[in-house]
Parts: structure tokens; sequence; C-alpha cells
């Protein structure tokens, strides 16, 4: 073989390896969803500013977030017993008072909120990863998954974390959440959470970062876009975290600030269903536009 021809062979390898990768990258790609969405109208939702994109209150997405934690720590929580606080005592309180078994977050999601998703081989071909509801039944405006990873504000670096990461999610008001759980931004995320711990009191969770997240909602980076073909049954919703949440739930939250001496509050993104969705469905996302 020439050395013409084995430039030819090694040129068409390398291509192909970039096709099939392009294939999955794409489905979350936000230059290319976005200038691909536009053709047709149907996966586009258009909001004029951030205050426009709720499909539902934020008091609504606070009690489902709630409800699950709060039966996350009657699992988890009973090893902080020696730093208690009325509200942790009230927790226990009321595990002790069900009896049985600490349930399982699976189980938990099920129990609070009526259903349970997990990540699965898509159904998109090369689209690699993607969420489904697996057990129960999700009503329309029901609160399904968080986006979870490391918040930027518009000023912050994000350049080297950003490079072939597909995961980066934009907010309206240019606030940019990282989601990936490799690499670069794994770390980055690992050492944020273990600075903002406040005493005994841990105020985020790293365990999205592996296959078992503690809390189940936690995966809402692997829900695909939707498609003319597959349309959306979930959207993105910008929610920030109130002052008032107990800190001692804190743990369960996916999300953390990239500086520490941000003074907003903790930007949180969620995913709302749009429609019913039954048990078997694969959730598909749409993307908004902002119309001025």
């Amino acid at each position: 073989m020439s050395d013409i021809q084995t430039s030819l062979w090694m040129f068409t390898v390398v291509l192909r390896r970039f096709q099939n990768k392009w294939k999955s990258y794409r489905h979350r790609f936000v230059p290319w969803v976005v200038f691909n969405l536009s053709k047709n109208e149907k996966t586009l939702r258009k909001v004029t500013e951030r205050s426009k994109d709720k499909l539902v209150p934020d008091e609504e997405v606070s009690r489902s977030l709630l409800a699950l934690f709060r039966a996350l720590f009657r699992k988890h929580g009973f090893h902080q017993r020696q730093f208690q606080t009325p509200f942790m005592l009230q927790l226990t309180s009321e595990a002790e008072q069900v009896g049985g078994d600490p349930v399982c977050g699976q189980d938990a999601m099920l129990q609070t909120l009526g259903f349970c998703i997990e990540r699965k081989p898509s159904t998109l071909s090369f689209a690699g990863t993607g969420v489904f509801v697996t057990k129960g039944f999700v009503p329309k405006g029901a609160t399904v998954a968080m986006y979870p990873g490391t918040v930027y504000q518009p000023y912050e670096p994000i350049l080297l974390q950003s490079i072939r990461n597909p995961f980066v999610f934009r907010c309206i008001d240019g606030i940019l959440v990282d989601g990936n759980d490799k690499g670069i931004s794994r770390m980055v995320f690992k050492s944020c959470s273990g600075r903002d711990r406040i005493g005994p009191y841990l105020t985020s969770d790293t365990s999205w970062l592996t296959d078992t997240p503690h809390n189940p909602l936690a995966v809402g980076q692997y829900v695909n876009n939707c498609s003319y073909e597959r349309p959306a049954n979930v959207c993105y919703q910008e929610y920030d975290l109130p002052d008032k949440f107990p800190i001692e739930l804190r743990q369960y939250l996916p999300n953390v600030n990239y500086s520490q001496g941000t003074q907003r509050r903790l930007r949180c993104v969620v995913l709302v269903s749009l429609r019913d969705i039954s048990a078997g469905e694969e959730l598909f996302s749409n993307y908004y536009t902002i119309v001025h």
C-alpha cells in the first residue's frame, strides 16, 4: 500500500469515527439543536423572558422536591443523629413512626411522586443514553427530573470545561449549567461541593456523578432533545432555590455554584411534563427560544 493510499485509509477511518461521534453528540449540542428545531415550530417553546418559562409555579416544584428529599433523608440521614436539629428530629421521628426498612431512592420516588425514571439506551439511533419512565404514571405538570451540574454565572470562565462537552445547558439569562459527569467538569463539581460544606451539613450531592445517584431525579442531562418524529413530552424550567429551603435537605441537590462568593440564589433547572406520560416511554425535551 502506497503512502497516499495509507493516508486516504487513515482519513476515512477518522472521518467515520467523527461521523458516528457527531450523530450521538448532536442530540445535545445546543447550536445544532436550535438551528434544526427552528425548522419545525412544533419543537420550540417560545418565551419572552425568564418569568414566562414557568409551566408550573416554583412552589409546586419545591413541594415535589421536598417530598422526595424528606423520604431520601429518612433513608440516608440516620448517621447524622449527632448533629440533630429540630427539623432532623422531626424527620427521624416520622421515620420511626412509619417503621420498616428505609426505602431506596427508586422506591422513595415511586412513593412520593408516583413514578420512577431511569437511564437506559435511547430509542434514538446513535443517541446513546436516554431517560425512561420505568414505573408508575407521570401526570401533566409534574417535576420529572433535575439537570445536575456546576452553575456558572455569565461572566465566569467555562472555556476548558466546555470543550467537546455536550452537557452545557444555557439558561435564558445566560447562566450555564455544566452537567458533564466526566473529565474536568467532574473534578470541578466535586471540588466546589466540598468547598461549600457548612459544618457537618453537605449543601450538594456528588452521587449524580456515579451510576447510582442518591437523588433519582438527577439524570436530566441524559434526556435527549425531541425531533419531528419524537415530539417533546417534557420541557426545561428554571428554578431558583428558595432561601427557606431546609439546609438539612440540600445534601440532595445536584447543583453547586462555581464561585463561592455568588450572591444570588442557587439556580436549578428541572424538567416538567408537558402531558401525561406512561411507564415505558422515553423522555424527550424541547428547547425554548427567546422572543423579543
